[in-house]
């Protein structure tokens, strides 16, 4: 499965995502969870997303930490925490520029974390960068029973 979960509550900063995706021919179908319940929820199929294959994990996730219900570092807590999801790549995306926020990341089991460009240009070129290295060059952990 080529997909791709996108964790994120800013309609706007979703929007600005799924375009930067587009203009840099990024075809991987797009899962948006707007917030850390739903995250949870799609990845580990409960809740609304019961009727999903739990097998079925996408191929990256990228995820915003300041979200409601349940924030990014909890989400992340929970994904390694679950032998399932244990190994599934994690790029943290956010705007926080919170030295704590890039140390919790990292000991939590983020493989990556991006700050989020203002500018859309810079921000297009560092999903364009995102999804040449995870989508196409990186070699995808295999899924643990």
């Amino acid at each position: 499965m080529n997909e791709i979960l996108l964790v994120e509550d800013n309609p706007d900063d979703v929007e600005l995502t799924l375009r930067a995706f587009k203009k840099s021919r990024v075809m991987n179908e797009v899962v948006v969870a707007h917030d850390g319940v739903e995250a949870l929820d799609y990845l580990f199929a409960t809740g609304s997303y019961a009727y999903r294959d739990p097998n079925q994990l996408p191929q990256i996730v990228l995820l915003d930490l300041k979200l409601p219900r349940i924030d990014g570092l909890h989400v992340l807590e929970r994904l390694r925490a679950h032998p399932k999801t244990r190994l599934l790549p994690v790029v943290i995306l956010t705007s926080s520029t919170e030295q704590r926020d890039l140390a919790s990341g990292y000991r939590l089991g983020a493989n990556s974390y991006v700050r989020k460009p203002v500018d859309f240009q810079e921000f297009v070129e560092a999903v364009r960068q995102l999804g040449l290295y995870w989508l196409l060059l990186n070699q995808r952990p295999p899924v643990i029973d």
